[in-house]
């Protein structure tokens, strides 16, 4: 069976976060709260994420900063960051966003549909990278033992189908998003085409013949 994603939702606002537990509810993840930025680096410390839902506007820590501490760790620097913010100070808040790491900037209201739409995406990648992974370590056990090569060879084939899978569905939205003016959009598909070119030169290593 397989072990569902979790989605951290950061926002000061106690009805924000009800609101997107609503939105997202639909997507059937584990959804977890977090009410500051220093509440979240806390869950980030022993818990993975597909993806962070981070609000701009906090006391305190705000959501800038919350990202730069999440992109400055090993273990959470490649978790995929949506800001969400109330407000829109123009092209410069944007590019903060997005240096700050963020791979989307949404502004309030929102679509909720969008809203779903874009972190499935993200939920999707977390959950095939992590079978890829797992069925990626079973092999090279079995590879290093000298165990069934015909297996192995199987299990490969399996993996590059299942990637290629991935790869087909992010070509796909690199299409819709095709002359999009949506800067968010670019980097959202920018990010996708990074995940994917890491696991299939992982799984290119694994390839008999390969140094």
């Amino acid at each position: 069976m397989v072990q569902k994603a979790k989605i951290l939702l950061v926002d000061d606002r106690p009805e924000n976060l009800l609101a997107l537990e609503a939105i997202l509810s639909a997507l059937d993840q584990t959804l977890v709260r977090a009410s500051s930025g220093e509440e979240a680096l806390k869950a980030l410390l022993t818990d993975d994420f597909a993806v962070i839902l981070l609000d701009v506007q906090m006391p305190g820590m705000d959501g800038f900063e919350t990202a730069a501490h999440i992109k400055r760790r090993e273990r959470t620097r490649d978790i995929p960051i949506i800001f969400l913010t109330a407000i829109n100070h123009g092209p410069h808040h944007t590019f903060r966003g997005y240096a700050a790491g963020a791979v989307d900037y949404i502004s309030k209201p929102f679509d909720p549909w969008v809203l779903r739409a874009k972190v499935s995406v993200f939920v999707d990648l977390y959950m095939k990278n992590c079978q890829l992974k797992e069925q990626a370590a079973l092999l090279r056990l079995q590879l290093e033992a000298g165990e069934a090569p015909a297996l192995g060879g199987a299990l490969l084939g399996e993996l590059s189908a299942r990637l290629a899978s991935v790869e087909e569905q992010a070509e796909a939205l690199a299409k819709q998003l095709d002359g999009s003016s949506d800067p968010a959009a670019a980097a959202g598909a920018a990010h996708l085409e990074r995940k994917l070119a890491g696991l299939r030169r992982a799984l290119d290593a694994l390839r008999p013949g390969s140094s």
